[in-house]
């Protein structure tokens, strides 16, 4: 799984989320840090306002969040959303004895993105990728 702080660098860098069921996410600085949520049409729904988009909590009674903004949460994107991301910039998946790297097409050549497990790879080559 990426870090919540390469969660944060994707969506600084331009990085949209449309929530999905099955789908994570994090709520930071609520001392939620290292909990994981997913989307689930069952207990955590995505809702549409007017003012912005909200995750929905339903049947939670461990603690008191009924709805949180959506701009409050992080995705942590999954690896097949990640390489769908790339689109055809995407060149290869290899694995190293560190970790993984993913290649991807720059235009220019290609790059390669290094990290402990392909996910990571993955967000570092599409962080890459959005920063252009």
């Amino acid at each position: 799984m990426i870090t919540v702080e390469l969660a944060r660098m994707l969506r600084e860098a331009g990085l949209s989320w449309t929530p999905a069921s099955g789908d994570r996410f994090v709520i930071p600085d609520r001392d939620l840090d290292d909990d994981v949520f997913v989307v689930s049409e069952m207990t955590i729904e995505p809702h549409v306002l007017e003012t912005g988009g909200t995750m929905r909590f339903n049947g939670t009674t461990e603690w008191a969040l009924d709805s949180i903004p959506q701009d409050e949460v992080v995705w942590l994107p999954h690896e097949s959303q990640l390489r769908s991301l790339l689109g055809e910039r995407f060149v290869r998946l290899d694995a190293v004895p560190d970790g993984f790297v993913v290649v991807v097409e720059t235009g220019s050549g290609v790059e390669r993105h290094i990290d402990i497990d392909a996910e990571r790879a993955y967000a570092r080559a599409l962080l890459s990728v959005l920063q252009r």
